[in-house]
């Protein structure tokens, strides 16, 4: 029997600086009781929050629109079909798509993507086997071009993307370092992701003292870079770049809630004739597929692991995104649902 309500978090407010818990407002509505052809109706089970979302509450120019207010929260999720006027998918069949922060949701079968739970967890298509796995393949593999010793520094490095970016890197061959904040976040990149080095960010009271450890743990330079974080971590790695190095500039969280970002390194990008890329992966479905493949592949043979952190409940799904802006997390970022 289908539920005749469900929850759903809506944006209330756009944040003035950092995202509050006042920028959301939870609603119980109704569910609906008669799909249109094609569509699909979804019990979510897991929604997945990553720092894009910070950027599409702001009214800033960006590569996509901004959330509407008083709108469900943008957000992927994971779920099973409860109801379904789409041939391909069936009740019990488990799917993930963009149903945002609600407990169920309406999507056209062809928005939608059904995945195999029994091998691999449903979480897990949120995270290493869904966009944050893809962002860090795209980048090692198509911007990067990672080869064998090549040194690869890659900064939130105990975070849902990084933490794929250097598992990849080294199975390539690449000397890895990451850059992370906190104690426990480096001893976890390095005893159980494989990198060779970790710096944390945290320990260093100056921009001067960042880049000594840096430039301690990896001194043949810097070849590869794949930066989500900006500011003062981005400048550091700047300042080690050997020539032709290049750049996968996949995120700025340093800066997200409108914090200044000055760099004072970048004339190491002519000096050194770097090349940056800044990308969004969503613009490159033709990829995907074989991404997908791949990563499942490794994470089915335990070549690549991942760790989540959830929140229980959607009531706690804006304390959680608050934490991911901080850095509270550690790995992928989820909200248990039902």
């Amino acid at each position: 029997m289908i539920q005749a309500t469900y929850q759903r978090i809506v944006l209330a407010s756009r944040p003035r600086g950092s995202v509050t818990a006042d920028n959301f407002r939870l609603e119980t509505v109704s569910t609906p009781t008669l799909l249109e052809p094609q569509q699909v109706l979804v019990r979510n089970q897991f929604l997945s929050l990553d720092p894009y979302m910070r950027g599409r509450m702001s009214l800033v120019k960006s590569y996509a629109q901004p959330q509407e207010l008083n709108d469900t929260m943008i957000g992927a999720t994971a779920g099973v079909v409860v109801q379904s006027s789409h041939a391909d998918f069936n009740p019990g069949d488990s799917v993930t798509g963009m149903l945002g922060w609600s407990e169920m949701g309406v999507a056209p079968g062809e928005q939608l993507r059904k995945v195999d739970a029994r091998q691999i967890p449903l979480s897990a298509y949120l995270g290493i086997v869904g966009m944050p796995g893809v962002t860090a393949w795209y980048g090692v593999n198509q911007i990067l071009q990672a080869k064998a010793g090549q040194t690869l520094v890659v900064s939130a490095a105990s975070g849902a993307v990084g933490s794929v970016v250097g598992q990849l890197a080294r199975l390539l061959g690449c000397r890895v370092v990451g850059i992370a904040g906190g104690e426990q976040k480096c001893r976890y990149v390095v005893e159980q992701l494989g990198f060779d080095a970790c710096v944390d960010y945290k320990k260093y009271a100056t921009p001067e003292e960042l880049l000594a450890a840096l430039t301690a743990a990896t001194p043949a330079g810097i070849d590869l870079l794949f930066e989500n974080v900006g500011g003062n971590v981005l400048d550091a790695s700047l300042a080690q770049l050997n020539a032709f190095a290049r750049i996968a500039l996949c995120g700025m969280i340093s800066g997200y809630n409108g914090q200044p970002q000055p760099l004072k390194n970048t004339n190491r990008l002519l000096t050194m004739r770097v090349m940056l890329q800044g990308f969004i992966v969503t613009e490159h479905p033709d990829i995907w597929p074989q991404a997908l493949s791949e990563l499942a592949a490794l994470v089915a043979g335990k070549q690549v692991i991942y760790h989540e952190t959830i929140a229980d409940g959607l009531a706690a799904a804006p304390a959680a995104f608050m934490g991911l802006l901080s850095g509270q997390n550690l790995g992928k970022q989820l909200v248990k649902l039902n």
